[in-house]
């Protein structure tokens, strides 16, 4: 897929994000649902996952990894099972947690993989997801076609942008869109300057 020189991104705060699993959390309890295990899709579901076990008082954590995006809005063919479980789950019910559903094949793809390991019950439980997204979540707080940046993934997206734009004008108008959709700019700055000085540095040693 193309690199989109006008993404629109959003970048929740640590304390909208606390709001938006407290409420899920609610939801979930409200439908009567009682996971035995809450399974993460690491790495982006790692925080949500373990703010969820919390809030859900589930003590049994695991993670699985599946690896799907290289860059802003560039794709591998397919999700890949990088880390899988290594329990089985008979007649458990789980709780497969995951900060956004994208395309939506990473989670069709870990859903499958804890059938294989004999799971009671699977619900699937996401901040964000996609319009397009093939699998809708049982439990999410906003649907939207923008780019979200998570407080765990911020500076990696900046590095993103850094390296896919060449032209620095290009790669400021992106970091100011970031400071918009509510990165503070003083962390962007940060990032930026942190960032640039590793190209720079890495340059200057391979002779270029």
């Amino acid at each position: 897929m193309a690199y989109k020189l006008k993404i629109e991104y959003e970048a929740p705060a640590w304390s909208q994000i606390y709001d938006m699993l407290l409420h899920q959390a609610h939801q979930i309890q409200a439908d009567g649902y009682k996971p035995d295990i809450i399974i993460s899709v690491a790495r982006g579901g790692v925080v949500p996952a373990r703010i969820l076990s919390d809030l859900l008082e589930t003590k049994t954590l695991v993670f699985i990894q599946v690896e799907y995006y290289e860059s802003i809005s560039q794709k591998k063919q397919k999700p890949k099972l990088k880390q899988s479980l290594t329990i089985q789950l008979t007649d458990k019910n789980a709780l497969l947690v995951d900060d956004i559903s994208d395309s939506g094949t990473s989670l069709q793809l870990a859903k499958k993989h804890l059938k294989q390991h004999c799971v009671e019950e699977t619900k699937i439980a996401t901040l964000y997801t996609k319009t397009a997204s093939i699998t809708k979540p049982d439990y999410y707080e906003k649907e939207t076609d923008k780019w979200i940046v998570f407080p765990w993934d911020a500076k990696e997206t900046v590095r993103k942008i850094i390296q896919k734009n060449k032209e620095k004008l290009s790669t400021k108008k992106d970091l100011t869109e970031f400071v918009k959709a509510g990165l503070p700019k003083q962390l962007v700055e940060e990032f930026l300057k942190e960032i640039q000085q590793e190209i720079e540095n890495d340059a200057v040693s391979k002779g270029i």
